[in-house]
């Protein structure tokens, strides 16, 4: 199968597109500069020079292929109200590019967009305002396309994929440490994050893309829940610092937009996700992949 990748020069984009190289499909990466055009050439996949707001571009590329895997987001927190406008704006374009043609499209959306309270599952909805609700408009977006005739699906990340070159929320926490001289969690630090490997969250991917069903929902949840005050341990330890709590009303003079991030417990399940697709997590876990010199190095 010919895939579309978007975000294929990214974190999690760059593993998925190893994943489908390395069984048997062929890759064209959205690239929107020339170190990633680069990048994806040297990684064997071809390349489509684009961005998110062209969506004709995108609508060329769909053209050409088999199937779409979405995973490119723009993490701009200071607009992130328009980073959703345009993700809505891409599904729909790609979408309506792919109307019965009973093609695979992948979206990429968060754990964090399901309520918190319990424990969320791949059959939750996302929730409506709040953290994540920008995410939760695109899933309702995604849905909608598999009345067209397209096998629409969705793929949920926790806050935290981790492995080598990881560049999201868990580095940013060791920034702040070192910025501030001490490694912080919030209240008493029992809230919890889920987490997945990098390399399993590339292979879900593939799964859903090779038999994933339209209108479906997975989590690539390799631990249901990370005490952020493990998280934050690591951190301090390896960096020599003293480990303290921050009130609630402090989290975002400590950690900025991070701050209400960081504060979340939201936990969540992969459980249904392995039934379904026969998905095994098999990388290791957070806690034991960041008390690396790949994190600090």
């Amino acid at each position: 199968m010919r895939v579309f990748v978007t975000g294929a020069s990214g974190f999690v984009g760059s593993a998925i597109v190893q994943e489908l190289l390395q069984n048997g499909h062929s890759v064209l990466g959205l690239a929107r500069s020339e170190d990633a055009a680069k990048a994806l050439a040297a990684a064997g996949a071809s390349v489509h020079e684009g961005s998110l707001e062209d969506t004709d571009s995108l609508q060329r590329a769909v053209a050409v292929t088999d199937g779409v895997i979405h995973t490119a987001f723009i993490h701009d927190f200071s607009r992130h109200a328009a980073a959703g406008e345009v993700d809505r704006q891409a599904i729909t374009a790609m979408g309506e590019a792919m109307a019965g043609s009973g093609r695979p499209l992948i979206v990429t959306s968060a754990t964090a967009a399901v309520a918190p309270g319990k424990t969320g599952t791949e059959l939750d909805a996302g929730k409506t305002e709040g953290a994540g609700s920008v995410r939760s408009f695109s899933e309702v977006l995604t849905r909608t396309f598999t009345e067209k005739g397209v096998r629409a699906m969705l793929i949920r990340l926790p806050p935290s994929v981790h492995g080598a070159g990881d560049h999201g929320f868990v580095p940013w926490l060791i920034n702040i440490a070192r910025e501030k001289g001490e490694a912080a969690y919030v209240e008493d630090g029992r809230n919890v994050w889920p987490a997945v490997h990098r390399s399993d969250a590339a292979r879900l991917y593939r799964l859903a893309l090779e038999k994933g069903l339209a209108g479906t929902t997975y989590h690539a949840v390799g631990e249901e829940g990370v005490p952020t005050r493990e998280i934050v341990e690591v951190i301090g330890r390896r960096l020599n610092l003293p480990v303290v709590s921050k009130a609630a009303a402090e989290a975002a003079d400590h950690f900025g937009f991070l701050g209400h991030f960081f504060s979340l417990d939201v936990p969540s399940s992969g459980k249904l996700t392995r039934e379904w697709l026969g998905w095994s997590p098999s990388g290791p876990g957070l806690i034991a992949d960041l008390d690396s010199d790949a994190y600090f190095g």
